[in-house]
């Protein structure tokens, strides 16, 4: 993965909220172009508000970017602009608002249910690689160009009645 990286403390956040602008230069857009698997991302960026939320905290923002991507049908480049959403919550490690897993059991998923917090390994919270994931959430995996289409038409083997009669005598022989 890139080496990009932007860390906000949880520490510094308990004290209130901090607001950042996010945007990698140049190099750190290509590594990360190369990373997600594109051609290419030549706009990245986001604004980001990380404020505490319980004993943890809560990230939300936007983002917006350009991506170049080949197209899976035409094999051309092209780019598509993306933009989403972030709305995560944080908790640290021991957290007892931390998601509650016990070894061996189902995991249930409520598609209406919140999503349950993020739990970090230290008092680090790395908004440049949550803003790379939710980039990589939205990315097409089959990209295709706009306007172009697939057409497939099967070869079509035209026999006659007597050839088919011939490929069954064949076949008891």
């Amino acid at each position: 993965m890139s080496g990009w990286r932007h860390v906000v403390r949880l520490s510094d956040v308990s004290r209130g909220a901090v607001n950042v602008d996010l945007a990698p230069d140049d190099t750190t857009r290509a590594e990360i172009a190369r990373d997600l698997g594109i051609e290419s991302l030549p706009l990245f960026r986001g604004r980001l508000t990380v404020r505490p939320w319980l004993d943890g905290a809560e990230i939300v923002g936007r983002f917006e970017a350009r991506v170049e991507q080949i197209c899976g049908i035409s094999l051309d480049p092209f780019e598509t602009d993306l933009s989403g959403d972030i709305d995560v919550k944080v908790v640290p490690a021991g957290s007892p608002n931390a998601p509650v897993e016990s070894p061996g059991s189902e995991v249930e998923f409520d598609l209406e249910a919140p999503e349950p917090p993020d739990m970090l390994a230290s008092d680090d919270i790395d908004l440049a690689a949550y803003l790379t994931e939710h980039l990589a959430l939205e990315i097409d995996p089959f990209p295709r160009k706009p306007g172009v289409t697939f057409e497939y038409e099967p070869e079509v083997k035209e026999e006659s009645p007597f050839a088919v009669l011939r490929n069954l005598k064949d076949k008891d022989a």
